[in-house]
């Protein structure tokens, strides 16, 4: 997979990326017709990743598309590693089905138990349609592309091979000493009984040698023993201590970057590493216009830059897991992440949040986010879903279920979810932390009505003993047009958005409740048709900056405000 620094110094991998063959499916007759044992000859070329949406001509399209790779590659086992498809892929090589993978954020993989030496044929089908069990629902908030749009990478497997490993410890009281251990998925990739010793280092220091022995083809977790860390370098926001994570076995090896940390809440604040923290947050798509969901590394630096500069430590990835190369980033600059799953609620009927395909595609997404993005330190925030019906029995069953799953993964995070119901939601029990959205102001009411909600918000948490718990306004925010100003201020103009921003901001550091912001959001984004008229341009214009990344003026009051805030 494409990451900010080489996973495998021993292990032989090939990028897929570039030109494919690409084939409009529009009568959805591809897997009748057999497209999958066919050679695409004559078919039009595309650059993997990418998404379809931003051809020319091909904006509005949904449905399916077929890609096609030729390569050439030697004999033996094979990991088959795709980055992200949105949203629903189907994969032959030479003809034989693979298999599929549902969601249009995760990475899957299939592991090829023995392929020959020569040319070979990769086909993908692709839908980024909907039906009544998607996630997201049809109707969602910002443009859902189609396509590979991330990388596509083919690695050789050699006897015992490490497919994954994750650095589990507990800081000591003082934060200078770690007990740790380390939790492996390994790999068979031998036609018979392979014995080996997997060596894991921290930098270049060995932390444990584990014997291993798995039978022909076995796939298998392995936990290792407690160690002892000392003088341990702790990561933090702004100070990004990493420790290169390395496993080995005589014939292959993963490397990954992690980091120490302690996140806590406790007596109604956020601690990082034992200190008091309020994010000060944005909200960010990883969409541009010109790319779609296929987003260059280069411009993911430009907008940490950007994130910085404006006085941001905190990024909340709306509405999905983002590029594992963008995450990297955030670790070594010390910028804290929230990452959720889509699970956009307000096409969620009450009925769809407890169909069972629907809550199973849930924990499939939580599963596959904390198992790929387990390691990285910048991530403190798990978030279970956003807008949901949480007032009714309904949402309250599946926050149980899925705030009870993902603290079973993992404990050593905040995970909460994003409320747009502040006085009636019932599911608050189920988050570390309280995080409301609301768009008083915009929607609803007057920009002085803040006061008010932000009063009634702490009376009711009270009232339900949920006082406890810190505050993150995790949404708020008002659309405006970029370039257009006026004397008065009204609505869409860039001086009312700055207008809102600023007395947010500065009514929720004098809170002593609210304890974080996320400002809705960092630059316009592309939204859906069904959003309709108050979507201007077919954009949701609530953006810091414009979607080419051109400031707004509420750009210069966040900067003020967030580098005015200890």
């Amino acid at each position: 997979m494409k990451r900010l620094f080489s996973e495998h110094s021993i292990r032989k991998t090939m990028s897929l990326d570039g030109a494919w063959k690409i084939r409009f499916d529009r009568e959805n007759e591809g897997k009748t017709q057999r497209f999958y044992e066919k050679e695409f000859a004559d078919e039009a070329t595309v650059i993997v990743p990418s998404c379809w949406n931003t051809q020319f001509g091909m904006l509005e399209y949904t449905g399916t598309v077929w890609y096609q790779k030729k390569f050439y590659t030697d004999s033996g086992a094979k990991r088959l590693h795709f980055g992200a498809v949105m949203t629903y892929a189907e994969v032959w090589l030479d003809g034989n089905y693979l298999g599929s993978h549902y969601g249009g954020f995760c990475e899957f993989e299939f592991i090829i138990d023995s392929l020959c030496e020569g040319e070979h044929i990769l086909t993908v089908r692709v839908d980024n349609s909907f039906d009544e069990k998607s996630i997201p629902q049809p109707t969602v908030d910002w443009y859902h592309y189609g396509g590979i749009t991330r990388s596509v990478t083919l690695e050789n497997l050699c006897n015992i091979t490490i497919l994954n490993n994750h650095l589990v410890y507990d800081l000591n009281e003082s934060l200078t000493s770690a007990d740790a251990h380390f939790v492996m998925e390994l790999y068979n990739a031998c036609e018979n009984c392979v014995s080996d010793n997997i060596c894991v280092y921290l930098n270049d220091s060995l932390a444990v040698s584990v014997p291993v022995t798995l039978s022909a083809r076995e796939r298998k977790t392995i936990c290792t023993e407690n160690i002892s860390l000392s003088d341990v370098k702790l990561w933090n926001v702004g100070k990004p201590n990493l420790y290169s994570l390395t496993s080995k076995s005589s014939t292959d090896d993963l490397t990954d970057k992690v980091g120490f940390r302690k996140i806590e809440v406790k007596d109604g604040e956020i601690l990082i590493n034992g200190n008091k923290y309020s994010p000060k947050g944005i909200n960010r798509h990883n969409e541009h216009p010109d790319f779609g969901f296929a987003f260059p590394e280069a411009l993911m630096g430009y907008d940490i830059d950007i994130i910085k500069d404006m006085g941001c430590d905190s990024v909340r990835g709306s509405h999905y897991p983002n590029p594992r190369p963008f995450v990297d980033m955030l670790d070594e600059t010390g910028i804290t992440f929230w990452s959720e799953i889509p699970i956009w609620g307000c096409g969620f009927s009450a009925e769809k949040l407890v169909d069972e395909d629907i809550v199973n595609r849930g924990l499939q997404m939580h599963r596959e986010m904390l198992y790929y993005y387990y390691n990285h330190p910048s991530i403190i925030i798990w978030g279970l879903h956003n807008e949901i019906r949480s007032d009714l029995p309904e949402g309250y069953s599946i926050s149980e279920k899925y705030y009870k799953y993902v603290k079973g993964l993992d404990n050593s995070r905040i995970v909460t979810y994003a409320s747009a119901r502040a006085l009636t939601d019932i599911s608050f029990e189920f988050c570390d932390i309280i995080c409301i959205n609301n768009y008083t102001g915009w929607y609803n009411g007057k920009i002085s009505d803040w006061d008010k909600f932000i009063s009634n918000l702490t009376e009711r948490l009270d009232e339900i003993k949920q006082s406890e718990k810190p505050i993150i306004m995790s949404e708020f925010g008002a659309a405006s047009v970029y370039g257009h100003t006026d004397f008065e201020g009204r609505l869409w103009s860039e001086n009312y958005q700055a207008e809102l921003i600023d007395y947010c901001l500065k009514l929720f550091d004098k809170s002593e409740r609210i304890k974080g912001t996320y400002i809705w959001q960092f630059c316009d984004i592309r939204t859906a048709a069904e959003m309709g008229l108050n979507r201007a341009r077919g954009y949701n214009n609530k953006g810091m900056l414009n979607e080419y990344r051109k400031p707004k003026l509420s750009y210069f009051v966040v900067q003020k405000n967030y580098k005015g805030i200890k």
